[in-house]
């Protein structure tokens, strides 16, 4: 695989074809003792820069440029003199699993934190992303108190990105 991250709208064809999919993915294996699934996505508005942006990654190794994962950043409320990012939609297609495209992600949305200024980078996730979770623990993510009301999130994680 070669891989290449860039940004993109968040609104892109490209990226409502990995969106549904990864929806289509989280209603399909949600926990049912967690009840369903609520499918929302984040407005594309929300992911624009100063306050935000959208990664798409593509593997191009046979000269085309085939999506393989995506995942936005936006800002959210400061707490305190903590200026916050949160990671939003982060989704590898299963071709792109254990190729290293979740960590090119995340590198890419961490430092466009760090650009736009934050001094943190926090995130939810479903306790049932038994991969997600490891990976983001490995990345130096401590486990937080909750900080939205997702329905579907268990956990929710910070990084102080300075």
């Amino acid at each position: 695989m070669s891989l290449q991250v860039r940004s993109v709208p968040a609104d892109a064809p490209e990226v409502d074809a990995l969106l549904d999919a990864y929806l289509d993915e989280r209603e399909a294996t949600f926990p049912s003792a967690q009840g369903s699934y609520t499918r929302k996505r984040t407005p594309a508005a929300e992911f624009v820069a100063p306050d935000g942006t959208f990664a798409l990654a593509v593997d191009t190794a046979d000269g085309t440029a085939v999506p393989v994962g995506c995942g936005g950043l936006r800002r959210i409320a400061d707490d305190g003199d903590d200026v916050r990012f949160e990671v939003k939609h982060v989704y590898v297609t299963p071709d792109g699993r254990g190729r290293g495209v979740a960590t090119a992600l995340m590198d890419a949305l961490e430092q466009a934190a760090r650009d736009l200024g934050a001094t943190s980078v926090v995130l939810d996730t479903n306790d049932s992303l038994v991969a997600a979770g490891a990976m983001y623990r490995s990345r130096g993510y401590q486990r937080v108190e909750r900080f939205n009301e997702n329905p579907n999130a268990t956990a929710w994680y910070r990084k102080p990105v300075r």
